[in-house]
């Protein structure tokens, strides 16, 4: 079976008129974000260019786990970068953040580590009661990325991104909606037609005004300069994080099943 034929089993993309739809569609992993899920994302994306207004973002319905987030089994072992530009999590998050037409993520179930990303670099999030979200690069001990960092600074108080990264621990449905984490909280009985009735409003509007909107938006939300002398410094940090033995056994834990035992080394 070909890499994508794969992709596309991982990832079903659907038109319904001007609205496309993709799915994530590997619940025996959890939705993990393989390389394999990431690159049927993006195909289904470039697929979609010049034919829809929007996009609707979604896993199968009534799923427990919208995403376990990035899968933990593909992430760099040998003290490179885990999250380096090329990786395939940051292709897809640049392809939603680059799509010339709104993306929305519609969440039912947890969503988990680089799914948040993910989710949060989308333009609008509809979420059901079932829905909850953490991001988890400290049950890793892996040192999360000067863009992805970004990402959540653009959309969300500096006290909630400090206690979600801390803590690891879940933000439950009717508090993200508090936090501004999603725009919409629907029941699961009405979530697809919410979802899929804000997506024909969009495609009503004028895309070209919209696609130069969401470009502008994206470009001074991102617009965070850092002198070059301190990109270095916070590289040199997270590379002490990712050589460290911390690293390793967040890893070996995670793989095994276990709780890590970390020592600060």
């Amino acid at each position: 079976m070909s890499s994508a034929t794969v992709s596309q089993e991982l990832v079903h993309s659907e038109l319904r008129g001007e609205v496309g739809i993709l799915t994530l569609d590997n619940y025996a992993k959890r939705n993990a974000l393989s390389r394999e899920l990431l690159r049927g994302l993006v195909d289904g994306l470039q697929g979609f260019s010049g034919k829809v207004r929007a996009v609707i973002l979604r896993a199968e319905q009534d799923v427990k786990v919208w995403s376990a987030g990035h899968d933990v089994t593909e992430l760099a072992h040998d003290k490179s970068d885990p999250l380096a530009y090329g990786d395939p999590l940051e292709v897809a998050l640049r392809a939603i953040r680059n799509f010339p037409a709104p993306v929305i993520a519609m969440v039912q179930g947890s969503v988990w580590g680089g799914a948040f990303d993910l989710v949060m670099s989308c333009d609008i999030v509809i979420a059901d009661e079932t829905a909850s979200f953490a991001i988890t690069p400290a049950n890793l001990g892996l040192p999360y990325n000067t863009a992805g960092l970004l990402h959540f600074i653009g959309r969300l108080p500096l006290n909630l991104i400090k206690e979600m990264f801390f803590t690891a621990a879940p933000i439950k449905a009717q508090d993200s909606a508090r936090w501004g984490i999603v725009n919409h909280l629907v029941s699961s009985t009405d979530i697809d037609n919410f979802t899929f009735a804000m997506a024909q409003e969009i495609c009503t509007k004028a895309p070209l005004a919209i696609a130069v909107v969401k470009e502008q938006l994206t470009v001074l939300s991102d617009y965070e300069p850092i002198a070059a002398q301190i990109f270095e410094h916070i590289e040199d940090l997270r590379r002490k994080v990712y050589d460290s033995e911390d690293f390793q056994e967040g890893l070996s834990a995670f793989l095994q099943k276990r709780r890590p035992s970390f020592q600060g080394k």
